[in-house]
């Protein structure tokens, strides 16, 4: 197993953007371990964290801590040292740095510099999730974690609508059970994969419609551990909407009853947003009730 010693081979100057094990210690590569081993320096998201990772492998090394709280401050020091030829390590807490991780400004400073950059692939839950969701893997969008603000989020969920590819988002335990009522409102109640705790002791994955996993989550007092969403990007049918969506709306307009009932009822039908089909029976009635003014 590497090890840190006076005589070790240090490795070529540059930066190595290192991924590491996104729950199980055992998922790390013998490369990764080696330029751990190696590398003059890591910067770690948390070096607490990362400390836990080397004792497992018995590796001792320099660390400094990198986040999302002082990369700004940090990046220009290790950039000063990478130039003078160090070789230093990147590593979040759980899988692939810079991928919804600390480090894209370090990784755009070394490029802009001509440092070498030198990824050594690894774990990635955003992957590991998509390889066990059943869930079409050829196209996919990754999302990661959705904005903050409500607003914000609302408007990145209607923007995804009518892609007809897999949506990948990381979301957080607390969050979870509000974020599933959003995007069924967005994006309508669609087959998804829930992967929770994955590669732990705990692993889940929740299979179903949003509604189902919801209502699984709903009877749960409290909703633990990192959580990778994938849903099912809209159907071609559902893309190619008007001639479908017109034949279901028509009548149930004809029949009369709120609007907004009408939205919803159709929308679950047809896998598609509650606002897409709310703004086609608007546009439906407005053209109805000008045929009946010309008539």
């Amino acid at each position: 197993m590497p090890s840190s010693s006076p005589t070790r081979k240090a490795c070529p100057p540059g930066l190595y953007v290192v991924a590491t094990p996104i729950g199980n210690l055992a998922d790390i590569t013998r490369r990764a371990l080696t330029i751990l081993a190696e590398v003059d320096l890591i910067a770690a998201e948390d070096t607490r964290h990362t400390r836990r990772l080397l004792a497992a492998h018995r590796i001792e090394n320099r660390l400094i801590s990198y986040h999302e709280h002082n990369e700004v401050q940090r990046t220009a020091g290790l950039i000063e040292q990478l130039i003078q030829g160090a070789a230093i390590a990147l590593v979040s807490n759980a899988g692939t740095p810079t991928v919804s991780d600390p480090g894209f400004r370090l990784v755009q400073a070394a490029v802009q510099h001509q440092i070498p950059v030198t990824p050594i692939p690894g774990a990635s839950a955003a992957i590991t999730g998509l390889s066990a969701a059943g869930l079409p893997t050829d196209q996919f969008v990754f999302v990661g974690f959705p904005a903050r603000k409500k607003a914000r989020r609302l408007e990145q969920i209607r923007s995804l609508a009518n892609l007809p590819f897999t949506l990948i988002f990381y979301q957080s335990p607390q969050r979870l059970a509000d974020f599933i009522d959003e995007l069924k409102e967005g994006l309508g109640d669609r087959q998804a994969v829930l992967g929770r705790e994955m590669t732990k002791v705990h692993e889940e994955f929740l299979r179903g419609s949003l509604s189902h996993i919801a209502g699984i989550l709903g009877g749960r007092e409290t909703i633990k551990g990192e959580c990778t969403l994938l849903v099912a990007g809209a159907s071609q049918a559902a893309v190619a909407v008007p001639a479908d969506l017109d034949a279901a709306l028509r009548p149930a307009l004809e029949k009369g009853g709120p609007l907004s009932e009408i939205a919803r009822e159709v929308a679950s039908r047809l896998n598609l947003s509650r606002k897409e089909v709310y703004e086609r029976a608007l546009k439906i009635k407005d053209e109805s009730g000008r045929m009946k003014d010309k008539g």
